[in-house]
């Protein structure tokens, strides 16, 4: 009878509490900004996120940010995209025209976009993007989430005065960096809870500028200096590459752009992990074993045998 009493306290001993659940992650936007053959310091930013395995939800591209953010959210790899910038020059997206409104077509995107993206719709990519561009005739800016990625990626990055605009379902579109110039804000909107910003944000030219072209990209860059606290104020975290002395078409030095990408997103890696749950606490209950409950027998009891 002891034995039996023992053997009911310990049936309604009331178990211990189950852990908590662990946190949810939060999801994480990364707005990748506008500058030509600067934007391949972006490549640098995603390979370290790579390394360091910093889970990216969701991407937002402007300019030269739109062409890395496509093909990255298609799913070419860092390290893929490093060897594509390595070969790729100003000439693979460009050529001469004669027209009044640019001195270059960008209609070779298209052919470069079909060598290379793995999802030619916005609805076929690994990961979701929005892609911004801004309507000439009224200076709104447009989002593009869904459709065909290359016509969007080419009115991103007409630049006004280099590229013609580009028509896109009727409407006349330019470069993005006239409304987004980093599109921090499209991240918030598409559900993301971090944002990190990424913008080169060096002036384009230094001294007297060597013709029309570095005219209108100091006034760019003039401009996007006075406006930043607008994008800046959906970010949580802003890198900025070193990319000061770099032209506009300094793809031949690839390697020295990604680097600064590099340097920069090694900058902020503490403050980013903060965002992520305790890694491995997850894990560590689940490869807890279960163990066999041992009851004890009361004082003054003869174990059952």
């Amino acid at each position: 009878m002891r034995s039996l009493r023992a053997f009911q306290r310990e049936l309604t001993r009331i178990p211990p509490a189950a852990p908590p659940a662990p946190t949810a992650r939060a999801k994480i936007g990364l707005a990748l900004g506008g500058g030509f053959a600067r934007g391949l310091a972006h490549i640098g930013v995603l390979k370290i996120f790579e390394e360091e395995k910093i889970p990216i939800d969701f991407v937002a591209g402007t300019s030269v940010g739109s062409i890395v953010g496509a093909l990255y959210c298609s799913g070419v790899s860092a390290k893929e995209l490093e060897e594509i910038a390595a070969v790729a020059r100003f000439k693979d997206f460009a050529r001469w025209t004669i027209s009044r409104y640019g001195f270059w077509a960008n209609d070779r995107m298209v052919s470069f976009f079909d060598r290379l993206l793995k999802g030619k719709t916005f609805e076929e990519l690994r990961i979701p993007l929005a892609i911004t561009a801004t309507d000439f005739a009224t200076g709104e800016g447009v989002i593009f989430r869904s459709g065909p990625l290359v016509c969007p990626v080419r009115a991103s990055c007409a630049y006004p005065g280099m590229f013609p605009p580009i028509n896109v379902n009727g409407r006349l579109l330019v470069d993005g960096m006239l409304a987004h110039s980093v599109p921090t804000a499209p991240l918030r909107e598409m559900g993301a809870e971090h944002v990190i910003a990424v913008s080169l944000s060096a002036h384009w030219v230094s001294q007297s500028p060597r013709h029309v072209f570095d005219v209108i990209g100091q006034c760019f860059s003039i401009a996007q200096a006075k406006t930043c606290g607008i994008w800046q104020a959906a970010a949580d975290v802003v890198l900025e590459p070193d990319v000061k002395g770099f032209s506009y078409d300094s793809f031949e030095r690839a390697p020295e752009l990604i680097r600064a990408g590099e340097t920069a997103a090694r900058k902020a890696l503490a403050k980013i992990k903060e965002w992520q749950p305790a890694a491995g606490a997850a894990g560590a209950e689940k490869d807890k074993k279960p163990r066999a409950t041992i009851l004890e027998p009361a004082p003054g009891t003869v174990p059952l045998s």
